[in-house]
């Protein structure tokens, strides 16, 4: 079969020689290139692939449905909303993600976040450049802050772990529970998380319940005072309101990974230009550990694949 990495893995060539290896050696085409999301390219390169590998780069329906022999698309990444998956499931492509890969990672940025606005780490920075003290600016502790999960999966429950370490009061909320929630985790409606949370953490994925999740109305059932952090999918927040009840002061802060686009953004974004906001350009899954482990995982995917029984299903 050919297999056609449209993009990189976030991993040397050495490791990704290592993966690809015994492929090759069983046989099959593997070819790597750099990410170029114009796609007429793509489908130049991959017009006669049985196996597609991408990371967060759009798939669009026109490439998939240009791919006769296409079979599988494997994707390095939790998310597939990037993957038009109508279109694969009418050409009965199968789709596979990197479930976990970076549970860890995510829910350490998410953490950080949290602790960078409660300590005011980037407004002290700024005043010790300055040669300034830290007068006016002394911050809070996260140990007993109660802190709100929204999307208690498998990176919710691992944040809201790591704030149940740090002494906090940690509520849940998902749509279906199972019962696999940390004990500690106390389940609530939305409504109740919101307004009792001092710190909203937001875990989900994106779909037509929880896209603009986080608008100006349930931002109004927030704590006045309360911190967002959205590590999860852009579009569930409302960006243009969530600046709002920065700028007004109605929220004392945000830490936001993610956007409505992926990076780089409009100079003119609203929550470039907001009161208190973090923001960082998508970087939560990536760390040395998670790109190894989502490399292990999608080299795993073919192997399986290719052997008749397919692993972490998308489609």
């Amino acid at each position: 079969m050919k297999i056609v990495l449209l993009e990189s893995l976030g991993i040397s060539q050495e490791i990704l020689d290592t993966y690809s290896k015994p492929l090759v050696q069983a046989g099959h085409v593997f070819e790597h290139y750099s990410r170029d999301t114009d796609p007429q390219v793509q489908i130049e390169r991959v017009h006669d692939a049985d196996i597609i590998m991408i990371a967060n780069m759009p798939l669009s329906g026109q490439v998939i449905r240009a791919c006769k022999n296409l079979k599988l698309i494997d994707v390095a990444f939790t998310g597939v909303d990037h993957v038009d998956l109508q279109a694969a499931r009418e050409m009965g492509v199968k789709v596979s993600n990197a479930a976990g890969y970076s549970t860890q990672a995510v829910a350490e940025i998410a953490l950080c976040m949290m602790l960078s606005l409660l300590r005011n780490i980037p407004q002290v920075q700024e005043r010790c450049r300055q040669g300034q003290t830290k007068d006016g600016l002394v911050g809070c502790e996260l140990r007993g802050k109660t802190v709100g999960i929204v999307g208690a999966g498998a990176i919710g429950c691992r944040t809201a772990e790591l704030c149940h370490a740090f002494g906090c009061r940690v509520l849940g909320f998902k749509r279906h529970v199972t019962g696999s929630e940390p004990d500690f985790m106390e389940m609530v409606s939305l409504d109740e998380l919101l307004s009792r949370s001092d710190i909203v953490s937001l875990h989900c994925p994106i779909n037509d319940d929880s896209r603009h999740l986080i608008n100006a109305q349930t931002i109004s059932n927030m704590k006045q005072g309360a911190y967002l952090i959205n590590t999860a999918r852009g579009p569930v927040v409302d960006s243009q309101a969530l600046a709002d009840a920065l700028n007004s002061g109605y929220l004392a802060g945000a830490g936001i990974d993610v956007f409505e686009t992926e990076p780089p953004l409009d100079s003119e974004h609203p929550l470039l230009h907001s009161r208190n906001t973090i923001v960082t350009p998508h970087v939560a899954f990536a760390s040395a550990e998670s790109m190894l482990a989502r490399a292990d995982i999608v080299f795993d995917n073919i192997t399986s694949f290719l052997n008749g029984s397919q692993k972490n299903i998308i489609l």
